[in-house]
């Protein structure tokens, strides 16, 4: 084990997480990633994007307001417009912004609730070109991340040519700092946690929502900054996956998965694990076996030098598993990389891979993920695994056990001992008996010598 778990606490005794270095590292990649392009700034107003560049955070309520935004011109430092007060705070908090000269008050249109007819596109616009014209830049073209439709008018009706910017930005994020590493790392950890926590609380009677709580508490309290979701799976809803949880009762015998996304000082993590509730049928068994077959024959791959669609070839085409097509089989045999963003590069997929292969680096973090279905017809396995490409392999960093199927749940006992941890959902298919009729026993168990039938007769 290479990659090593710290306390959260900063200390004057060991080196752990160096906030400093992490910011200064983010930010010379991305400057590296712009000098070599043809923008002459980069534009962003993505949140996990702003945080990369200027390190600066204000709340998960921002995440989706598309409000604060970040211009990066070349051989210069970040300016920052940002949400009212939140800009005075960086002057006084974040000295890396150099005060009031680069965090600037400044919202754009919040979605469209400052509507277009208030000017403020055309006033981010104005903004953003004198900027570029003090720096002799307003004749190259800017990278955009994301951006609302009047903001992309405005800048181009100012004369600014736009270009994409994501790509640029998703570049710089594929391989990890080492702190950033360390912050995956520990997030992970969080979830190794929760997981813990879940198992003892899996029980019938207890609600998917129940159990997307008592996780979301759980992390919260242990310094998660947002729990993203909670993707509780159970019984039939098993198969086809429907990647939302619900206010289903768990019953014995369900099997059940979840994913945890979350996340710690913004990177975050995603991380299924299948359990069964007091017992398994054998073909919730055999699923899970294959699932987790499949998961580890993906990562033995892995490697710096490697492709993607080398890695995807192991995995079975989507008619194998009862999909017409890699379409609407999409994310069940998959890979993405992890980081500021839940989904980054590289991506493991057999709708795309093959023709457009990524090529494994040392200092990638991603997490990989498997699907199968039973046998039954309605449950299935889910297991997902994070990992860190290191220089001639990988080291895996979600630690909760998932090996083999684990049962989960109040342990049960009969006349004449434990009950059996496989055994099928409906009691009538455990008994051992085969009736005159063939119903209800076990096609090809002995005939028990007291075996009575409906109708009476041995």
């Amino acid at each position: 084990m290479a990659i090593h778990t710290h306390g959260v606490m900063a200390v004057d005794w060991e080196e752990r997480i160096n906030f400093e270095r992490l910011r200064n590292q983010r930010l010379d990649r991305i400057k590296r990633v712009l000098a070599a392009s043809e923008a002459g700034a980069l534009l962003c107003f993505d949140m996990n994007n702003v945080r990369y560049i200027t390190a600066t955070h204000i709340g998960t309520w921002a995440q989706d307001k598309v409000a604060r935004f970040t211009l990066l011109p070349q051989n210069d430092e970040p300016i920052l417009w940002d949400f009212g007060s939140a800009a005075k705070h960086h002057q006084l908090y974040a000295p890396w912004l150099d005060g009031a000269e680069r965090s600037r008050p400044g919202v754009s249109m919040l979605r469209g609730t400052i509507s277009p007819e208030m000017g403020r596109a055309e006033k981010v616009a104005r903004w953003i070109k004198d900027e570029l014209e003090q720096r002799g830049l307003a004749h190259d073209p800017v990278a955009i991340d994301i951006v609302e439709p009047p903001v992309l008018f405005a800048l181009q009706k100012a004369g600014i040519t736009v270009i994409d910017g994501q790509q640029m930005m998703l570049e710089a994020r594929k391989i990890k700092t080492v702190d950033e590493i360390s912050l995956l790392t520990h997030a992970a950890s969080m979830v190794d946690a929760a997981y813990d926590h879940l198992y003892e609380k899996l029980r019938p009677g207890v609600r998917e929502n129940d159990l997307v709580g008592l996780v979301s508490d759980f992390l919260y309290q242990h310094g998660s900054e947002m729990v993203e979701g909670v993707n509780a799976i159970s019984g039939e809803r098993c198969n086809p996956h429907p990647h939302v949880a619900s206010d289903r009762m768990l019953r014995p015998g369900d099997p059940a998965y979840f994913d945890i996304l979350h996340s710690y000082m913004g990177y975050r993590t995603c991380y299924y694990r299948t359990f069964a509730v007091g017992s398994a049928s054998q073909a919730q068994v055999d699923a899970y076996a294959k699932c987790r077959d499949l998961l580890d024959h993906a990562i033995s791959l892995i490697k710096p030098g490697v492709t993607t669609a080398e890695v995807v070839e192991v995995w079975p085409k989507a008619q194998e598993f009862g999909f017409p097509d890699e379409e609407l089989a999409f994310a069940l045999q998959y890979g993405h990389g992890l980081g500021l963003n839940i989904w980054e590069k590289p991506i493991f997929s057999r709708l795309f891979s093959f023709d457009h292969p990524e090529v494994i680096e040392e200092g990638m973090v991603f997490a990989l993920e498997t699907f199968w279905p039973a046998s039954d017809g309605w449950s299935a396995a889910r297991i997902e695994e994070e990992l860190v490409v290191t220089k001639d392999g990988c080291e895996i960093i979600s630690r909760f056990p998932a090996e083999e199927l684990m049962i989960a749940g109040p342990k049960y006992y009969t006349a004449l001992g434990d009950l059996p941890g496989v055994r099928e959902t409906e009691s009538n298919y455990n008994n051992g008996r085969v009736f005159p009729d063939g119903k209800p026993g076990v096609p090809g168990a002995p005939v028990a010598a007291d075996a009575v039938g409906r109708d009476g007769k041995r």
